[in-house]
């Protein structure tokens, strides 16, 4: 089954899986547009007819723009079958091919600035590295493009970085899309002082995503791997990393970030984890003990009819990745005037997309309507990724404004900044709040926990170790509030006791030390080596 972002897409999955596993990018994209869900009824459009092409309106920020194109390989994954489509051995390079796209702050040169056309180009060698192939499908969709292919973008090739390290945007784009879906928003990122990093999206196997949990994973790999690419890049402050992803990619986005604790803030553009929970909840990703800051940009409210089809589809089935977000920072964007291709500017330049939106637009809006919001969504995006990654006060302020405080036309957007809230029930949450608070507020602490997360269980046996690790590492009066804490939880555990029982005497609490020793006897008398310590003990010469 070919999981999309349109939940109206039920009907027809089993046929659109065919095309897709054949490389039909254009046609899943046509129908995505086809069936995009009817909007609710909307006022009149915010922006006059007039040239309705695709033009991206917000100015550049005050840095260059480079771009660097890398091919490179992941070489712990095969990529390529052992054997060709003759059956014959494949003669060739196995390993993953990543063509990867490096936007980044660069000083101002006399290079010329790319064309979309020039990004178009990078289509022929993908995955091929060299050796120029073009499908039918990606001609077409060029071809669908052609009155943009001269317009001139920002980046100029491999122009001189500026000195100087800057945070990590990874972008992962849409259901077997290029990585440049999306280059005017990864470009504006640039001109504002960001590294961005992209790939293709591609299955496991093939150059066309699949649509499962192995699809997904080769994707959220793909980031990961993109992350540690960008470490070994001379302009990255690696502290500071945030992932972006449009439909497909925002939800391989959330995958990778439950995987990779590198990951700092994610930005979705209407991702597929909002309208597939039933793929998250079959994975090790738990959105409710996740603590980063989401931006999550939507093409508008869902009706309750809509979300009661969506239950029928196993993918749908699971809770509500929003609604489970509770610990971390979450800002929801409701696109009003945008359908869900509209996400993206490469698609809002495509003509022959725009032959099915007539019977498909929400209400009224034009494609004019669809630029505006196009440029806010990049807005949002760079206040957001200020705040979270750049600490700045003022984005943090206009992320908490309403729209009509910002500037945003009537009727173009709804804004909805819900704050995180208590502590997720997980040990890693646990830590960082100690190491908040400090282990003399440990008790207070677990109390706290207990009761915002009643199924929040601490092991024994990992309680312990970390407090006799604490021991060994000289902070002797942590490891012994840990250690205190572990008999209040345990009180039937001798071995619990047994260790309280050694801080103690190793902190030179002679009495204390041999009290917990005596619990851990009384509860196993077979405990010897509390036999030997207690006698150690009571025999030791008073000082």
């Amino acid at each position: 089954m070919i999981v999309t972002t349109n939940p109206r897409l039920e009907h027809s999955l089993q046929a659109e899986q065919k095309r897709a596993m054949r490389s039909q990018v254009l046609v899943v994209a046509f129908l995505l547009i086809a069936n995009v869900i009817a909007a609710h009824a909307q006022n009149a459009p915010v922006v006059a007819s007039g040239d309705q092409r695709f033009h991206f309106t917000e100015k550049p920020g005050p840095d260059a723009v480079g771009l660097k194109v890398v091919e490179q390989y992941d070489f712990s994954r095969s990529y390529r079958s052992v054997t060709d489509e003759l059956g014959q051995p494949y003669q060739g390079e196995r390993a993953r091919p990543l063509q990867t796209l490096i936007w980044y702050p660069a000083q101002k040169s006399s290079g010329k600035p790319m064309t979309v056309g020039d990004y178009g180009d990078l289509l022929a060698t993908e995955t091929t590295f060299g050796k120029h192939e073009l499908t039918s499908d990606w001609k077409q969709w060029l071809d669908s493009m052609k009155p943009t292919l001269k317009d001139s973008m920002w980046a100029v090739r491999d122009a001189p970085m500026l000195p100087g390290r800057f945070p990590v945007v990874i972008y992962g784009p849409s259901f077997s899309s290029m990585s440049w879906e999306n280059a005017d928003l990864c470009e504006y990122l640039a001109s504002h002082g960001y590294v961005v990093v992209a790939s293709p999206d591609m299955g496991a196997t093939s150059r066309s995503m699949t649509a499962d949990l192995n699809g997904v994973n080769a994707q959220a790999q793909d980031i990961s791997f993109l992350i540690g690419y960008a470490q070994t890049l001379p302009n990255t402050n690696i502290s500071k990393i945030a992932v972006g992803g449009f439909s497909w990619g925002g939800i391989s986005n959330l995958f990778a970030a439950a995987r990779d604790n590198r990951i700092g803030a994610l930005v979705a553009l209407d991702g597929s984890m909002r309208y597939f929970p039933g793929l998250v909840k079959t994975a090790d990703v738990h959105p409710e003990q996740m603590t980063i800051p989401m931006l999550f940009f939507t093409q508008g409210p869902t009706s309750l009819e809509q979300q009661a089809r969506r239950t029928v589809n196993k993918d749908n089935d699971g809770p509500n990745v929003l609604n489970e977000w509770t610990h971390g920072d979450l800002i929801t964007v409701d696109d009003l005037a945008l359908g869900h291709v509209e996400h993206s500017s490469m698609y809002q330049r495509n003509e022959d997309i725009w032959k099915y939106y007539p019977s498909s637009q929400k209400a009224d809006y034009s494609r004019a309507d669809g630029i505006v919001g196009y440029a806010w969504i990049a807005r949002y995006t760079l206040e957001f990724l200020d705040a979270y990654l750049k600490h700045d006060a003022e984005a943090m302020a206009f992320l908490k404004k309403t729209p009509a405080e910002v500037g945003v036309p009537p009727h173009m957007l709804t804004v909805d900044f819900r704050a995180s809230k208590g502590m997720p029930g997980t040990l890693d949450a646990f830590r960082a709040e100690i190491g908040k608070q400090g282990f003399d507020h440990t008790p207070a602490i677990y109390a706290a926990m207990l009761k915002a997360n009643p199924g929040f269980k601490l092991d024994e046996a990992v309680v312990n170790l970390w407090g006799l690790d604490l021991m060994e590492k000289s902070h002797l009066t942590e490891g012994i509030e840990l250690l205190k804490l572990n008999v209040q939880v345990f009180p039937g555990s001798s071995n619990a006791y047994d260790s309280l029982g050694e801080a103690y005497m190793k902190a030179g609490q002679k009495q204390l030390a041999i009290d917990n020793y005596k619990k851990s006897l009384e509860l196993n008398p077979e405990n010897d080596n509390a036999k030997e310590k207690l006698k150690a003990l009571q025999t030791a010469p008073v000082r």
